[in-house]
């Protein structure tokens, strides 16, 4: 893309960048739909494949008026493409955050923040969420882990996901005093990240309440992530 036109692309890159901007739009109605979100906090992010560029929303717009038209085109340093749609638009707060992850994760190619209820609370807590059920050691293989306490403004959120999660095979961190952001492959597999960590986090939650936790063994662990990994579903791409 080097000494095009600001905004301008290949064709191939634009159609990219385009089913970028409609796959990143529809999938923060997932957000909503499992109750990830409220008002308008929460942003889902997307790689553009074989690029240096991601799409993210547009900060403070609510949910019901994100299109694809007005998501927002980054480079990897988060900075605003312009001449391109959305771009006289803020992005989304979180934004240089998405960007570390994108820069110093090549294999991520999608981000997702929430402030989802119940894993908040752990964050607010400052407590990895434990591995005693099945469903968790499928999608995360262990724990949930914290990551810092980090300021909103600059890349200390992305810094803070990248060394957690980094080596890790959990898909999501909880950051202390702040909530869940999740990765994945595509923005896709990141949203099911977050609507999985929500969904143990509450039932780790409910069942601690009731009594002492049972772990489950690390080889055990190790064996339910291989499966669900490797080859439960109808293809490799099946669990997302």
């Amino acid at each position: 893309m080097s000494g095009q036109p600001t905004g301008v692309f290949e064709a191939r890159v634009q159609a990219d960048i385009d089913a970028v901007r409609a796959d990143v739009a529809s999938l923060h109605g997932e957000l909503v739909r499992y109750g990830l979100v409220v008002w308008t906090g929460g942003n889902v992010s997307g790689r553009v494949p074989g690029s240096d560029l991601f799409v993210i929303k547009p900060s403070g717009v609510s949910y019901d008026d994100l299109t694809p038209e007005n998501m927002i085109l980054c480079d990897l340093d988060g900075n605003v493409v312009p001449g391109t749609p959305g771009s006289d638009r803020s992005p989304s707060s979180d934004t240089a955050a998405h960007a570390y992850v994108y820069r110093n994760m090549p294999d991520v190619g999608g981000v997702v923040h929430t402030h989802s209820d119940y894993a908040v609370a752990w964050a607010a807590r400052g407590e990895e969420i434990p591995c005693v059920i099945t469903a968790m050691a499928d999608e995360f293989g262990g724990p949930i882990p914290v990551g810092p306490f980090a300021i909103i403004g600059d890349d200390a959120i992305g810094r803070g996901i990248v060394d957690t999660l980094r080596g890790h095979r959990s898909r999501a961190v909880l950051m202390q005093n702040h909530g869940p952001f999740t990765i994945g492959a595509t923005a896709k597999d990141a949203v099911k990240a977050a609507v999985m960590c929500e969904d143990v986090a509450r039932t780790v939650h409910l069942a601690r309440q009731a009594g002492e936790l049972i772990p489950i063994p690390q080889d055990r662990i190790d064996a339910l992530y291989n499966r669900y990994q490797n080859v439960y579903g109808q293809g490799t791409d099946a669990r997302r």
